[in-house]
């Protein structure tokens, strides 16, 4: 196996195979350390590639010492910018909220009957949401039933705004999929 320190040298030179050689290499262990950080596949891979163009653009100021922690470093600071940035944007209404998935208060009905109705409706949502893969079932539960924001979500399930929104949408596809129809 050829070492780092002849790859970079390789690279520096313009030996595109050589910088190849070392995404292979490293490709896992920096996608693990994004994945600490950011808990979610897809933005760990576009963070990853981010990491690989950095370190590309970085080579000729690299000290070749300990390749890999410098690697290392590099992934963990993109990693936290990102996080950084995520924190900082708003989030995104994603579509209104589906009137079937509202909760209704009881004193906003006008008659028992529909109290229970309301009631009856209420369950045959909660049922069908507790059908969901849990991932999904959460996102659904916590924005529609404890509305909170997709911010509130996603720091509490250590994703990205984006993720909540890509689990609420897929969450949404699933439950319209379930209702009404028996498949529990």
């Amino acid at each position: 196996m050829t070492s780092d320190e002849k790859l970079v040298a390789r690279c520096l030179e313009g030996d595109c195979e050589a910088f190849r050689e070392l995404f292979d290499r490293y490709k896992a262990y920096v996608f693990a350390i994004i994945l600490n950080f950011v808990k979610d596949g897809n933005e760990a891979e576009d963070i990853a590639q981010e990491v690989f163009l950095q370190i590309y653009r970085s080579l000729p100021q690299c000290q070749q010492e300990n390749f890999k922690s410098w690697i290392g470093r590099i992934a963990v600071n993109k990693a936290i910018d990102y996080k950084r940035k995520v924190a900082r944007l708003p989030c995104i209404a994603l579509e209104d909220k589906a009137p079937e998935m509202m909760p209704v208060r009881e004193e906003e009905c006008t008659s028992p009957e529909e109290i229970y109705l309301t009631k009856e409706s209420r369950e045959e949502v909660r049922n069908v949401t507790g059908r969901l893969p849990e991932i999904y079932r959460r996102a659904i539960e916590k924005y529609y039933f404890q509305d909170k924001s997709c911010r509130e979500i996603a720091r509490e399930e250590g994703i990205s705004i984006k993720a909540v929104e890509s689990r609420l949408n897929r969450a949404r596809t699933l439950f319209k999929k379930r209702w009404g129809r028996d498949d529990g």
